[in-house]
């Protein structure tokens, strides 16, 4: 009977994912698809667009979800989405938009945003170190975001285009972003749920829950953006939405988490992710430091590694605990 009951709780519990994941996905592109459209509307340029509107409503979902699950009392699955999700845009978005379609970048136009990457993925090492994300240090994280976002608007050179619009026209995307941020508000509630439900059915920790499903749930927003953008050419939107995404992660999602309540951090995340993910961006940096495209077989390699790390956090679950 227990059994039965195990395995009916499993199958709601991944219902209940899917749906959720499915409303990020949605509420993910209405949010994007809007904030561009106001964003064109205000006349900044493409590449402001990539890297902060674009980068910040893909990284929504992960917002939510670790807002929701730190004040769930599930600090495991907000620090493991963070973690995850930055190892999945760079070793699976990446690659799967590089095997779609060569991935082509001017290394001097995305120079400073890869070092501000680098600088918050450096900035995140202590806390992970220490177990502890405390509240003052989200705020400090938070306010670097607002002068990292405050360049990038004073760097963009503006293209100011008149756009004639019927004043009901004008709202729609105004109305159609705050929909979908309603929409990522529930699908983060009832993934998290859903997921953590899943975890205590099948015996997984919250952190590898975290590190995973979740992270690749709300990974797909960037996914379904960046292989669009892949299709059309648009690696500058590949690249600048990655970057962006990345850095969003962890001075918007991760330092949020912890303004709100103080982010208890499992040590397991110290022996075994932090040095994945501080090696895979770097890894990402140098390609965008020091050469031009990443191919398909960079891509490939990329994602080959990616399902190495996700079965490593299901086999290794006893070392990792």
């Amino acid at each position: 009977m227990h059994s039965l009951e195990t395995y009916q709780l499993a199958i709601i519990a991944l219902g209940a994912i899917a749906f959720g994941v499915w409303l990020l996905v949605k509420g993910g592109d209405w949010t994007v698809s809007n904030a561009v459209i106001v964003a064109k509307r205000s006349g900044v340029s493409k590449l402001f667009i990539a890297a902060t509107i674009v980068a910040f409503g893909t990284s929504a979902p992960e917002l939510f979800t670790s807002v929701n699950a730190n004040l769930s009392g599930f600090p495991g699955i907000a620090v493991g989405n963070v973690i995850g999700s930055n190892i999945a845009n760079i070793f699976l978005v990446v690659a799967v938009c590089a095997i779609t379609a060569p991935v082509l970048f001017d290394r001097r136009e995305v120079r400073v945003d890869t070092l501000v990457m680098l600088g918050a993925t450096a900035a995140m090492v202590p806390a992970v170190l220490a177990g502890l994300l405390p509240r003052w240090a989200g705020a400090v994280m938070m306010a670097a975001l607002m002068a990292y976002v405050f360049y990038q608007y004073r760097a963009s050179k503006l293209d100011i285009e008149a756009v004639k619009d019927a004043e009901s026209d004008a709202q729609t995307p105004w109305i159609m972003m705050l929909v979908g941020i309603a929409t990522l508000v529930l699908g983060s509630e009832i993934l998290v749920k859903g997921a953590v439900a899943g975890g205590v059915a099948l015996g997984v920790p919250e952190a590898v829950i975290g590190m995973t499903l979740i992270a690749f749930g709300t990974s797909l927003p960037e996914l379904t953006a960046c292989v669009a953008a892949a299709r059309k050419g648009e690696s500058e939107m590949i690249v600048g939405g990655i970057v962006g995404s990345n850095i969003f992660n962890i001075l918007s999602v991760l330092a949020l988490s912890a303004a709100v309540k103080p982010l208890m951090i499992n040590p397991r995340f110290a022996a075994f992710d932090l040095p994945v993910a501080v090696a895979v961006t770097a890894v990402f940096a140098g390609f965008l430091l020091f050469g031009n495209r990443i191919g398909p077989t960079v891509g490939w390699v990329m994602l080959l590694c990616y399902i190495a790390f996700v079965v490593a956090q299901y086999t290794l679950i006893d070392a990792l605990v």
